[in-house]
């Protein structure tokens, strides 16, 4: 337990004991991972050997306490602990206190395939995959990096691997950014497929590269734009449907009524990035308002702590969320505040002899 330093409200110091198997792993390369905890818990760390001797406010010392001794566990339990891990399980912990990281960083692990095991990094993702287990559509709505899409077809891979589905569908609307299909060059597979490239980089990312060819090829594995999903009846099949804020109500409903026996539905996308043509309503937004309430369907919402790319990217949808709400994180917050620099006075060049 922390030790109080002088009154109350001051720093106290805590010594954590490290397991000596542990140590190296959990300290990190040049300790770099104990570098990470100082800086998500704001404390300081100096070692004795195999224990931490940590300086900093009694909350902090008590999470990072709590941290460390998870931490621990996994690594005598055999678990290759990266820097990334380190800085993900501080992440967890500090969104809630009462959370087992073993239900992350273990018994949560989607199978994708025999090389590729792929965990929740966040309480958001774990709630997630479990709706996604447990039910059979699925809305996963949040901001760009949030893992929404990777995990829908790491559990569609997973599932066709478990011969639980037959089939998996991939879909996604075919005309984004103002972009009309027309005016591109080539046939029609040629002018969706840039639209639908991040669905392919994901599968090849999860699978060899031959074996989705072969899916592919056989149509066990199928990429297609919404569009093409109209008329069909999908039994047995596990189907992802990204970007799904580009829908309008009329392709939403079509979709969610293309479900057969046996098949399961992912419906991702991020509602502050619409694409539609001004005055047209998204079908995202629509059928959370209808069918949000229906019992077999939840809806999982994803926020900036989610973010799990580059961690600048979690700061900038964070500064995005806050502007959304009223509450600009800088200065410069109304259109009039910004001036182009093509309609500022041009300075005059300095004179050959003021040079």
């Amino acid at each position: 337990m922390p030790q109080d330093q002088g009154e109350p409200g001051t720093t106290a110091t805590a010594r954590i004991s490290i397991p000596d198997d542990g140590a190296e792993a959990l300290f990190g390369s040049y300790d770099v991972n104990l570098k990470t905890l100082e800086r998500l818990f704001g404390v300081q760390i100096r070692t004795d050997g195999t224990t931490l001797l940590a300086d900093g406010p009694r909350p902090s010392l008590l999470a990072l306490e709590g941290l460390v001794g998870q931490l621990a566990e996994l690594v005598t339990h055999g678990y290759q602990l990266s820097q990334d891990d380190v800085r993900r399980a501080a992440e967890l912990v500090r969104q809630d206190d009462g959370v087992r990281l073993s239900d992350f960083f273990v018994r949560a692990t989607v199978k994708a395939s025999s090389k590729r095991h792929i965990a929740p990094k966040s309480v958001n993702q774990r709630r997630y995959l479990e709706a996604i287990d447990s039910h059979d559509v699925v809305f996963g709505i949040g901001p760009a990096g949030t893992g929404k899409t990777y995990l829908a077809m790491a559990q569609a891979v997973a599932a066709l691997t478990a011969k639980k589905v037959t089939r998996i569908i991939l879909a996604r609307p075919a005309v984004e950014a103002g972009e009309k299909l027309g005016f591109l060059p080539g046939d029609m597979q040629e002018k969706v497929n840039p639209y639908l490239r991040p669905l392919y980089d994901a599968l090849y990312d999860m699978l060899d590269a031959e074996r989705v060819d072969r899916l592919l090829e056989r149509g066990t594995i199928e990429i297609a734009p919404l569009a093409f999903m109209r008329g069909r009846t999908l039994n047995e099949a596990f189907v992802v449907l990204d970007e799904a804020q580009n829908t309008t109500p009329e392709q939403m409903k079509m979709f969610l009524t293309r479900l057969g026996f046996g098949s399961k539905a992912v419906i991702t996308g991020d509602i502050t990035q619409i694409d539609l043509p001004a005055g047209r309503t998204s079908g995202l937004i629509e059928v959370m308002r209808i069918v949000e309430h229906v019992e077999g369907i939840a809806f999982i919402r994803f926020d900036g702590r989610d973010v799990v790319r580059h961690p600048l990217v979690q700061k900038i949808v964070e500064a995005y969320e806050a502007y959304a709400e009223g509450a600009p994180s800088g200065p410069l917050h109304r259109a009039g505040d910004i001036m182009d620099t093509e309609s500022r006075p041009a300075q005059a060049a300095p004179a050959l002899n003021d040079r």
